[in-house]
């Protein structure tokens, strides 16, 4: 996946720069408005507002573009740390001496990953061209599931037609229960992870349609992320 350069906001911008406090002040602000994201964003998805996110920190909408002009820049922000630990999950995988155990391990464990925040959960099924960060992370995981996947089918255990593809899917529809069911059935994307992680299992009960091609896929994911920001643009223009 291809992504461009992220411009970086330190500390606001020139309006916070005529001296010390001010720096500091803005600094601040900046700590402020992540907590805040990583609140409002665990607990609503990204398509929480940003105006929500600036009446958590308790800071004006403007002071917050300032330090983030664009939804995807705070994501960056707030969820790099959770992305490293989803690449690093791969590693931790690799390291199982059993193949299957290792592919069925990661599985569930991002999708876990997916039900602790809901930003989190948009996050994995959604592509973000202008934070490298993310993005850089998001191909080091996958370039780690490619190697699960190739090691659990040597196994014997997991079905030849399963495709990388088939995981982003699964996170799409594991996204989907969790937006849906919420806090009225919070364990229901449980039973949908069991169901997958069993049909994925050798021997094949039958043949599957084509999945989407790779550049279809990011497509969809790139689209998503892009609806999610449309809002905010229409609100400041």
């Amino acid at each position: 996946m291809t992504s461009r350069d992220q411009n970086t906001h330190g500390t606001g911008g020139t309006t916070d720069s005529a001296g010390p406090p001010m720096r500091s002040d803005a600094e601040r602000n900046r700590g402020r408005i992540i907590a805040a994201a990583r609140t409002v964003f665990g607990r609503d998805g990204l398509h929480a507002s940003m105006a929500s996110v600036a009446r958590e920190a308790g800071v004006g909408i403007a002071t917050l573009f300032r330090h983030f002009p664009a939804k995807e820049e705070l994501a960056a922000a707030v969820f790099a740390d959770r992305m490293e630990a989803y690449a690093q999950a791969t590693t931790e995988a690799l390291a199982d001496p059993d193949p299957w155990d290792g592919f069925t391990g990661y599985v569930q464990e991002v999708c876990t990953m997916q039900a602790a925040d809901r930003g989190f959960a948009d996050v994995m099924t959604m592509s973000f061209p202008g934070a490298p960060v993310l993005e850089e992370l998001r191909a080091q995981a996958y370039q780690g599931f490619l190697e699960l996947i190739s090691r659990a089918k040597d196994s014997g255990r997991l079905r030849e037609d399963f495709t990388s593809r088939d995981l982003v899917l699964l996170l799409m529809a594991n996204a989907g229960v969790l937006s849906a069911t919420g806090d009225a059935a919070p364990d229901a994307w449980r039973r949908l992870v069991a169901w997958m992680i069993q049909s994925f299992q050798a021997p094949a009960r039958g043949p599957l349609p084509d999945p989407p091609e790779d550049e279809a896929l990011y497509e969809a994911m790139r689209r998503a992320s892009q609806s999610m920001g449309a809002s905010e643009t229409t609100k400041r223009g």
